[in-house]
């Protein structure tokens, strides 16, 4: 089984991540699925819906190419799920989406979901997240850890002071979510994520704390394993209609020439 992790960094500018999260997926990964993690130029380095569209409209070239090239699964390793809609009717391989694995993975757990996120940039977002995927209702609190990737790079880089001082700042960040009825914890991010994914049994109080990066390749594996077992799909009617061969090449058209070519055609 291969699998393709899209994620939203620039190697040039976070390898020490991609590489940690990379070797982390295979040694979790079950025998015989091999991982491979691929970035993003630019990365996603202005918070906010512009950006987030740019790297999802890459992802979905990005997708579009890693199906033609023989994976088993596209996942979507950036725990907003830009495009991945858009990604799941374009396909026929399985399609997976980090936040929205995370957070069905979270509601058998617990009743009240806590996010703690990058940004506060995204915690509108994630509630639009949750609403898409029909648990809005079960989120409660959403809190921003104010950081960007570029403060993680010293704790892939093997600073273990580092590591420490960030866990301690996601946990006071959840606690006052735990306090307040929130019964699980998810780090919205694939960065945090990796965090505590070194941390078995990690909580905040009470309160389990789940592994977006883990849910998210035990979802894929299993969605694989679905698809190879009954050719079982999305539906294809109102929900993800299939994409045609003409929309996919009038998309690349437009990725890779630009506008004037698209409207030449």
């Amino acid at each position: 089984m291969r699998i393709y992790w899209q994620g939203f960094v620039d190697r040039h500018i976070a390898g020490d991540y991609l590489n940690a999260l990379q070797a982390y997926l295979n040694n979790i990964a079950a025998p015989g699925t091999e991982v491979e993690v691929f970035g993003t130029t630019p990365t996603d380095r202005d918070f906010g819906r512009l950006s987030e569209l740019r790297c999802g409209i890459q992802a979905v070239d990005a997708a579009i190419g890693a199906e033609e090239a023989g994976y088993d699964c596209f996942v979507m390793g950036h725990f907003q799920d830009p495009c991945l809609y858009d990604i799941r009717a374009t396909l026929s391989i399985p399609v997976i989406g980090a936040g929205e694995a995370t957070l069905l993975a979270a509601t058998q757990l617990g009743r009240q979901i806590g996010l703690v996120t990058l940004d506060p940039a995204f915690e509108t977002m994630h509630r639009e997240q949750a609403d898409l995927y029909g648990i809005g209702s079960r989120i409660s609190h959403v809190t921003g850890l104010g950081l960007t990737p570029g403060d993680f790079n010293d704790v892939f880089a093997g600073d273990d002071s580092k590591r420490a001082t960030l866990l301690e700042g996601f946990a006071q960040c959840a606690m006052p979510m735990v306090e307040a009825g929130a019964d699980v914890i998810v780090p919205a991010g694939v960065l945090p994520g990796l965090l505590i994914g070194g941390e078995p049994g990690y909580k905040v109080g009470h309160a389990p704390v789940v592994n977006c990066a883990a849910a998210a390749l035990k979802s894929a594996e299993m969605w694989v394993q679905m698809h190879k077992l009954s050719d079982l799909e999305p539906n294809r009617g109102a929900s993800f209609t299939k994409s045609n061969e003409r929309a996919k090449r009038d998309f690349r058209t437009l990725i890779n020439q630009g506008q004037s070519a698209i409207r030449s055609t």
